[in-house]
């Protein structure tokens, strides 16, 4: 166990919230965010929460409960190749100004407020660093970025990483010291994702009770490569009634929509937008797919498998870790779109090894990846951490 592991102990009625300051890349719906909203929600108001977005993007603010203390803190940000003398000023500027009892920052795009909060702390800082875009990579490390992350990562008290594959990276490429990388894996609320879909919903999209539904849940971002997905789902022999659903929005949209319509298969292919509640559609969903070229521990991949899933996907991050043994032989190298094709094929002919996948994943999460588990290690890291400030 790490050292700042402990029993937290319940918030009295009459304590006040301790405040954290969580500055983001963006707050656009994603894995981060959907993390953070899922540990707000279960925390209560035991923590308020302000929220900073560098791109200005709160749209994940609609998952966070009603009843939750939150706040968005805009922030004007100035764009820049390099670390901004402005930007790290105003970061002080507002750290001063809220006294937060603890900052956390998330990923590459919040790195700089290292700086803000360095040399003589306005409070503690934890960094949570959950994987990289499409210009980065486990296997193509930028050397500035690297060297930048070794440098400014050591001014944190903890870097929280949610893989196996990230912490290894953080120790050997970044040379942060073992002991400040701790490994806090993802989890889901399983009970959330064992609810039926919504029939209205399923029939609105034109899905009917014959299809067999290949299905993925992801922002529409270039390192999703969905492109990957709609190519070896082209590739199937047309005598399989299947769909493709994708549940996601972003900037990829338009460009999928094309490609879907050279394929020749938009009249097989869905493409539903962002979800608040993707359980209302995962459980029609025959096979997960997920496409990616760098991904950590997805959190997508974890609600696939509290809903009985099986799962088919690139051999990124620790997600050949994550699913159960038995469904190991159908996560494949990335380059490997033939074998992504006839995993697929495998796993529509067959819906005995579909149902068996399914129950074998929903097993392991639940064993491994339980809500409940990730947020009492949340709860003492943040505890743990934060400064007795009253607001």
């Amino acid at each position: 166990r790490n050292s700042w592991e402990r029993a937290s102990s319940p918030m009295m009625a009459h304590e006040t919230p301790l405040h954290l300051l969580h500055v983001f890349s963006t707050f656009a719906v994603g894995g981060p965010q959907i993390r953070f909203a899922a540990l707000a929600n279960s925390l209560g108001r035991k923590y308020r929460h302000s929220i900073v977005a560098m791109d200005g993007n709160y749209d994940a603010a609609k998952i966070v409960g009603d009843n939750i203390p939150f706040s968005i803190e805009p922030m004007p940000v100035r764009k820049s190749r390099g670390l901004s003398l402005a930007n790290i000023r105003r970061g002080r500027s507002l750290l001063h100004r809220l006294k937060p009892a603890l900052l956390c920052t998330y990923n590459w795009g919040a790195v700089e407020w290292c700086l803000a909060n360095w040399p003589l702390s306005v409070c503690p800082h934890i960094h949570l660093e959950d994987g990289f875009g499409p210009d980065e990579g486990a296997g193509r490390q930028h050397w500035r970025r690297m060297a930048m992350r070794r440098l400014l990562l050591r001014c944190c008290e903890k870097v929280i990483v949610p893989s196996r594959l990230l912490q290894d990276i953080a120790i050997s490429r970044w040379k942060l010291p073992e002991r400040d990388v701790v490994l806090l894996p993802n989890g889901v609320d399983c009970e959330r994702f064992s609810r039926m879909p919504n029939g209205d919903l399923i029939s609105s999209l034109g899905i009917g009770s014959e299809d067999l539904v290949v299905g993925t849940v992801a922002a529409l971002r270039r390192e999703k490569n969905l492109g990957r997905l709609l190519r070896v789902f082209s590739a199937l022999p047309r005598d399989i009634p299947a769909k493709l659903v994708i549940v996601g929005g972003g900037p990829e949209q338009p460009m999928l929509a094309e490609m879907a319509k050279t394929l020749g298969i938009s009249d097989r292919v869905v493409v539903v937008g962002p979800l608040k509640e993707p359980e209302e559609i995962l459980r029609r969903f025959d096979v997960f797919a997920l496409s990616s070229d760098t991904e950590q521990m997805p959190n997508s991949i974890l609600e696939a498998m509290a809903a009985s899933l099986p799962v088919l996907a690139t051999n990124v991050g620790d997600v050949r870790h994550m699913v159960s043994r038995e469904n190991m032989p159908f996560v494949f190298p990335v380059g490997n779109e033939a074998a992504l094709r006839g995993g697929l094929l495998k796993l529509l002919i067959e819906p005995q090894l579909r149902s068996t996948l399914g129950k074998l994943n929903r097993d392991r999460v639940l064993a491994e990846y339980g809500l409940k588990r990730m947020v009492a290690n949340y709860d003492a890291l943040f505890a743990n951490f934060a400064a007795a400030r009253p607001d």
